[in-house]
């Protein structure tokens, strides 16, 4: 007796008429060619718009003559590098770096320090009026400068803190601390409590627990902070050109405005030291720009 096993076929789905293969189909979210185009021809259009300032700005500080910027065609014929050498043989230039780094890294340091330690007070501690000590700094924010130069120049010409680097710094620092400490407060908020107890288990005090476990966690926080922190300090005029009276201590941005008096203005110059002095700058943010996009977002997903 034989036994035929009759042949398995399998059988074949049949799609329906008008219905694309599978291979053709886009997956949800991803986005077709003309939208991919459109989404990089967008952000094509405004890397241009945000780099053309300052390469006009460059172009600018090529041209030999104060007034060429009213005709920037003509540049073209004459670029040179003169002003730039002018700029750091014959002014002082030099005298400025020094003060801007200074007043700009005191204040960066200071600022972060007096930031953190009040921003993980309130995110830790409950002491009384813990919250409306961080909507006191927020208040400090809304006066002009022009209302409070006043006042600190009065505390500041008693404390013989006028004309000293100490003295700016010290003024920068309240504008800074206030909204450093915000930002870090909500970034402490997103480091487990649990880190804390574990180091006081370990024999750790407090600030033991907040030097060495959260501030490292912390880092991206600190390095938006410190960011801030530089940049206003760098780039600060009111305070600057009020309590520093010596012309070698001013900073940067009150040494540009020596470019330009009542009945002149060197506007070649000015632009070639712009250049220069945005180096610093660039250099910095060099060095912290791998922990800006998370500090800058991780502090707001936790109230």
């Amino acid at each position: 007796m034989s036994t035929s096993t009759a042949p398995t076929s399998v059988a074949k789905t049949e799609r329906p008429a008008g219905t694309a293969p599978a291979s053709a189909v886009r997956r949800r979210g991803r986005r077709g060619p003309l939208a991919t185009l459109a989404t990089h021809g967008v952000l094509v259009t405004a890397s241009l718009v945000a780099f053309f300032p300052v390469a006009w700005l460059i172009f600018l500080s090529l041209g030999p003559d104060k007034d060429d910027y009213l005709h920037p065609g003509g540049i073209w014929r004459k670029a040179t590098l003169d002003n730039y050498t002018f700029v750091l043989q014959h002014t002082a230039f030099f005298d400025w770096l020094r003060s801007t780094l200074v007043v700009v890294l005191g204040t960066t340091a200071i600022g972060v320090i007096i930031a953190a330690t009040s921003g993980y007070a309130v995110s830790r501690m409950r002491f009384p009026g813990y919250k409306k000590f961080m909507w006191v700094l927020l208040v400090t924010q809304m006066f002009p400068v022009a209302v409070l130069i006043v006042p600190m120049y009065q505390i500041m010409s008693e404390l013989q803190l006028i004309d000293t680097y100490l003295g700016l710094i010290l003024v920068n620092c309240t504008t800074v601390v206030p909204y450093s400490a915000w930002l870090l407060k909500g970034y402490f908020d997103t480091i487990p409590f649990e880190i804390d107890e574990a180091g006081r288990v370990d024999g750790l005090s407090p600030f033991g627990a907040f030097l060495r476990l959260v501030l490292p966690l912390a880092r991206p926080g600190l390095a938006v902070a410190a960011f801030y922190n530089f940049l206003t300090a760098f780039g600060e005029v009111a305070f600057a050109s009020t309590f520093m009276l010596s012309d070698s201590k001013y900073t940067f941005a009150v040494g540009l405005q020596s470019f330009v008096s009542e009945h002149d203005a060197q506007r070649n110059l000015m632009a070639a030291t712009a250049v220069l002095i945005a180096i610093p700058v660039s250099v910095f943010f060099y060095l912290v720009q791998k922990n800006l996009v998370t500090g800058l977002t991780a502090g707001g997903t936790k109230g």
